[in-house]
């Protein structure tokens, strides 16, 4: 592999069990075909996705792309999957910081992690040798407390208590402040017995065309440059991801009172504004970013993303942003995913018929982490509390996954996407927002369906080759696949156009539609709570924000199944698998069996 380009050309497999691991060479059409981070795990997943998240031969695969290690913008990221124990479907989270960075400057496109030791351990890589560590001190302990435990160690992943309590959305905390969250892999983490990963390495990722890598580079630049949603007055570079905080409130569109209302009245006082004149944080950001969109306090503690800020304020009709704050430092130490944690508090107390006060809402999460009290069964999310209440109803989710901060009735593109996507309810499958709100790259009526079962295909295409390559999604406020096209030719060899790069993303998606299949989802799953289609969320003289109409859904929705080319049932046909060259790779004969 000494010629390869852009990959490392190996990924290492890690057996807990017997503390071995072995290196396997990776063939450069699978490469091809796949890319790397989300796509190249998605690949190794297919074989065992119909195994139960906690069989100790269910994989646990870290995968990072082909431009990660390299000058390419926004390159600092990876792919974190398994089967998800919150929702069953394909889980995945693509997360920033720098544990992709060191695992390519380790030598390694991924890990592929099975097995399970008697005791709690910790994995270690620097350059080319693994460890697999003695960790059973760190049981229980917070994840900030593992960091710094951890210095001098590299990059780090790092599960909390609420993983080890079995908390059905714990997350994955990568550098002490980035979050690989929403589909429970932490809890997979546990399920292994395994505290910690911290990668340190020092080897150089060979570029093809230097020089032509640094003039597509330079397009790119010059593109977000001119950019208002990332480097403008107002844009994410300056207020994080928190920026969308007023778009969301002026629209009418900010899910308040368990997305009974879409409106906050207490909005304007708990944007991103008000998180900086109060706590004045610093920028930071992931490896191999200039937009720096990671906000920071003086302390080390991070200021919330926007779904965090959004749902731990209106979603909770909570008007303190102390609380918020607060809210995010304990999901974050705890190791729980924040828009879970935050709409299951937010389903708890719309059946409880109590709204709750800052302490309840900081003393619930802790309850939540440490499996104690109401928090037992507030820690297997909204949908199975909802359903053991007797009010399945009040679960706002999709797949058993909860929704994000964007209320669907306000964003029909948002309301598809949801349905649609393979890991549950998700913002970042397919973000739609960028059409309907910030007019990116064209503007679309956002209280229509027309003409947008396409665009979430698309979009959809897109947001999985950026999460194989991988990029931020962020950045395609600004530029297309066309300029990613150029980085990736230049970085790795290969001749390849914008259409190429959406091919392979359909290809990613498609496969990720048929692992769901295998674990029985149906077109009964690509669907919103009634809630949406039954009650307005909004009105006053200037605009109105009501039900989705059903007739209107179900046909956007069938319109989907034909561009997607599945089936009337949503299911993936035979013929759209040799297309895109997925026969060979979904044979059940080759899937692990329980």
């Amino acid at each position: 592999m000494t010629s390869m380009y852009g990959w490392c050309g190996k990924i290492a497999r890690i057996n807990l069990y017997d503390h071995t691991w072995s290196v396997e060479t990776l063939n450069p059409e699978l490469l091809k075909k796949f890319v790397g981070g989300r796509g190249l795990a998605g690949y190794y997943l297919e074989k065992y996705i119909t195994l139960d998240w906690d069989n100790p031969r269910m994989p646990l695969l870290l995968f990072t792309g082909p431009l990660v290690n390299t000058s390419s913008p926004t390159s600092g990221r990876m792919t974190l999957m398994s089967r998800s124990p919150l929702t069953g479907t394909v889980g995945d989270s693509s997360v920033g910081g720098s544990l992709g960075t060191a695992l390519k400057r380790a030598g390694f496109d991924g890990l592929f992690i099975t097995g399970k030791p008697d005791s709690l351990c910790g994995i270690e890589i620097t350059d080319n040798t693994i460890r697999i560590t003695a960790a059973a001190h760190l049981a229980g302990k917070e994840t900030g407390f593992v960091n710094s435990f951890l210095k001098g160690k590299g990059a780090t992943a790092v599960i909390g208590p609420a993983a080890e309590n079995g908390v059905l959305f714990s997350s994955i905390i990568i550098d002490r402040h980035y979050a690989a969250g929403r589909n429970g892999l932490g809890l997979v983490f546990a399920s292994k017995n395994l505290k910690y990963i911290s990668v340190k390495g020092n080897g150089k990722t060979n570029v093809f065309d230097p020089k032509g890598l640094k003039t597509a580079c330079e397009d790119i630049l010059r593109l977000v440059a001119a950019s208002p949603a990332l480097l403008g007055e107002f844009g994410i570079s300056r207020f994080g991801t928190g920026a969308l905080y007023d778009l969301m409130d002026t629209r009418r569109m900010m899910p308040t009172d368990n997305f009974r209302k879409t409106r906050f009245k207490s909005a304007p006082s708990m944007n991103a504004h008000a998180f900086k004149k109060k706590y004045n944080p610093k920028s930071t950001g992931c490896r191999g970013c200039h937009i720096r969109c990671k906000k920071v306090t003086q302390k080390g503690i991070s200021i919330p993303e926007f779904e965090t800020m959004s749902h731990f304020s209106a979603l909770l009709g909570n008007s303190d942003i102390s609380t918020v704050a607060e809210a995010n430092r304990i999901c974050n130490e705890m190791g729980m995913d924040t828009i879970s944690a935050a709409a299951t508090l937010a389903c708890f107390s719309e059946i409880s018929e109590k709204k709750l006060t800052p302490n309840e809402i900081v003393s619930l999460l802790y309850d939540i982490a440490k499996q104690k009290g109401a928090g037992i069964a507030l820690g297997k999310g909204a949908v199975r509390y909802s359903g053991n209440c007797g009010r399945p109803d009040l679960a706002m989710a999709v797949k058993g996954q909860e929704l994000p901060a964007y209320d669907p009735r306000g964003a029909y593109g948002m309301a598809l996407s949801y349905a649609t996507s393979s890991r549950g309810a998700c913002h970042l499958r397919a973000y739609p927002i960028s059409y309907e709100i910030l007019r990116k790259p064209v503007a679309t009526d956002r209280f229509s369906f027309t003409g947008k079962a396409r665009i979430i295909k698309i979009s959809e295409d897109l947001n999985a080759v950026i999460d194989s390559l991988t990029a931020c999604k962020f950045i395609f406020f600004a530029v297309s696949l066309e300029e990613y096209a150029k980085v990736y030719t230049a970085v790795t060899g290969i001749k390849t156009s914008g259409q190429d790069l959406s091919k392979i993303g359909e290809r990613i998606f498609y496969n990720e539609r048929i692992m769901n299949a295998a674990n029985g989802f149906t077109k009964k799953d690509d669907d919103l709570p009634a809630r949406f289609f039954e009650s307005p969320g909004y009105k006053d003289s200037s605009i109105e924000v009501q039900p989705i109409n059903r007739k209107d859904f179900l046909k956007a929705r069938s319109n989907y199944y034909i561009v997607r080319k599945l089936d009337k049932e949503g299911a993936p046909v035979s013929e759209t698998t040799r297309e895109l060259g997925l026969e060979s790779t979904t044979s059940h004969k080759t899937r692990i069996q329980p």
